[in-house]
């Protein structure tokens, strides 16, 4: 019988480590994921930190330069093949950064689309997930999820959706990312140029064609946790993309685990989150799954 998952606890330091950076990867970096259950690699389309959010929790310190401006794909191709093969033959389980949990350094969970800014804004996302797919077949990844993790202000690019319908092919799974019920709170969280009527279409539309996971960050700003009021809208922007026909697969609900540039910026505690979370199966009828 296989052994059950390890619970993966917020308060390890390989939690609290989600840095971009690993060894002398550009595009690359592998993390323990509470809400990917285990190893996830991460492919950072955007080392120069480009975002179309500026969220008020990200822990992505946009006041420093990035790095890299453009995706080279051969390089990304040969720093996936070799970190794939690093967690398979053990050596990333020897790393320093793992050294608390190196048993789950060994199982690839997914390999997911992230990092420091949003992964659709490249202009040619679909040859990345191409690269990746590669890969994949190559090294006998099979049942090896790709994970897109976005603010959704990007997904009716015609070549995001090509990509969407590649991953589609190949597990596929698709976080969008809902942090408000209003405008006004979107604005004062996401921070963003884009509206939030244009997010919840593109995540309508998304969702129509293949069932999605809401991912959303809960948290205190200056000391004040989210409103009833602003909570109830946000469980009626749920109910109106699935009375239009959208699939939400599930909501994560979760709260902030790593160091902010915003000071103000705090986190949750378990029941606070627990108790938002019974709201929004209370309101939707959706299944909420919490992450502290």
């Amino acid at each position: 019988m296989a052994a059950a998952p390890v619970p993966i606890q917020s308060s390890w330091a390989v939690v609290q480590d989600h840095r971009r950076v690993f060894q002398d990867l550009v595009y690359l970096y592998p993390v323990i994921s509470r809400r990917s259950r285990g190893l996830s690699i991460g492919v950072n389309l955007n080392p120069d930190k480009r975002c179309n959010f500026d969220c008020v929790y990200c822990e992505v310190d946009r006041r420093t330069p990035g790095r890299a401006t453009q995706v080279n794909l051969d390089q990304l191709r040969e720093e996936l093949v070799w970190l794939v093969n690093h967690a398979r033959d053990g050596t990333l389980a020897t790393q320093p950064k793992f050294c608390e949990v190196p048993e789950l350094t060994r199982q690839i969970r997914d390999i997911a689309f992230s990092g420091d800014g949003e992964p659709t804004m490249v202009p040619h996302f679909d040859a990345c997930v191409e690269t990746v797919v590669a890969v994949k077949r190559e090294l006998g990844l099979d049942d090896t999820k790709l994970v897109l993790i976005t603010d959704c202000a990007g997904l009716d690019k015609g070549s995001v959706r090509r990509g969407l319908e590649l991953m589609d092919r190949h597990h596929g799974e698709f976080w969008c990312k809902l942090d408000a019920g209003t405008e006004p709170y979107f604005r004062a969280v996401n921070r963003s140029f884009v509206r939030l009527d244009r997010i919840l279409r593109n995540i309508l539309e998304t969702a129509r064609v293949r069932p999605v996971i809401l991912q959303s960050l809960f948290f205190r700003m200056r000391g004040e946790a989210m409103s009833a009021a602003e909570l109830e809208a946000y469980c009626e922007r749920l109910r109106e993309i699935v009375a239009a026909g959208g699939r939400i697969q599930a909501v994560h609900a979760y709260t902030i685990a790593r160091p902010t540039p915003e000071a103000w910026a705090t986190r949750l505690e378990r029941g606070e989150l627990e108790a938002m979370a019974g709201v929004i199966r209370s309101r939707t009828g959706l299944p909420v799954e919490v992450f502290d």
